[in-house]
């Protein structure tokens, strides 16, 4: 075989949602993340996130500063792809105005910090990406594919008022504190991402590395074996046949060589 279909796990969040079709069954508990179980030469971790209420506002390390303030982690670089949207629902993404280390701190205080946020109106099929030091905050009313470097590594500025610990200190530190601006996806060093859309028969063609298929729309078969919405793949060669019995979409994920 030339591919194997990677393991998941569920788990539930209060912010989560009981619906999660077509990807998944639904359930009777709030599922917030699904995840797949990351290959072992694969340093990436990819989840789908289901929202009911707006995520905290947080912000992830680089490399850097995760390797010396957390013994040697890694940082999180991340990206998103919307699957599905309620109306109006948003994501932050950077800061819409520069400010001072002292000003993130204060309005992450008060609650100011969501004025000073860049909102993004999403839509399905919208990509975003989040590099480490971004302050960014998911909103409610959204499912979305997340793509990240393996690291739970988050400082929370704001939570709403909720009764949980944030981390000022080291939020404020890691944080880019200038005007968010758009970065090329295809530049970053920890993962590659491509959308690729497949009616009847097609050959995907893959990196010479280890490259993850996942499946967001469709169904058919894949190397010979049976795929559905919800699934992700290691490929383990450079190319894989794909026989779609309705219009799929796949993201083509892999780790750059250096």
């Amino acid at each position: 075989m030339s591919c194997s279909k990677l393991h998941t796990s569920f788990h539930s969040k209060v912010w989560g949602s009981e619906k999660l079709a077509p990807w998944f069954d639904d359930t009777v508990e709030k599922t917030g993340e699904v995840w797949f179980d990351p290959p072992a030469d694969v340093p990436l971790l990819i989840k789908f996130l289901f929202t009911t209420e707006n995520l905290s506002v947080q912000v992830h390390p680089a490399d850097d500063y995760a390797r010396t303030h957390h013994n040697g982690s890694n940082g999180k670089t991340e990206m998103w792809y919307i699957l599905r949207t309620e109306p109006g629902a948003k994501i932050a993404l950077g800061l819409r105005e520069a400010v001072t280390a002292e000003k993130l701190r204060e309005a992450s205080l008060s609650g100011e910090i969501m004025d000073l946020l860049n909102w993004i109106e999403v839509q399905p099929g919208d990509m975003y990406f989040a590099p480490a030091g971004t302050v960014h905050a998911i909103g409610a009313g959204i499912a979305l594919l997340e793509i990240q470097q393996i690291s739970d590594i988050t400082y929370r500025l704001y939570d709403y008022g909720r009764d949980r610990e944030l981390h000022l200190e080291r939020g404020v530190e890691v944080s880019h504190s200038d005007v968010h601006r758009h970065q090329d996806l295809s530049q970053c060093p920890y993962f590659r991402t491509t959308v690729i859309e497949v009616s009847g028969a097609a050959t995907i063609e893959a990196p010479r590395t280890p490259s993850i298929l996942i499946c967001v729309q469709g169904r058919g078969t894949v190397d010979k074996q049976a795929y559905r919405a919800g699934e992700a793949w290691l490929l383990d060669q450079s190319s894989v046949a794909v026989e779609a019995e309705t219009g799929s979409r796949f993201l083509l994920t892999y780790v750059p060589t250096r």
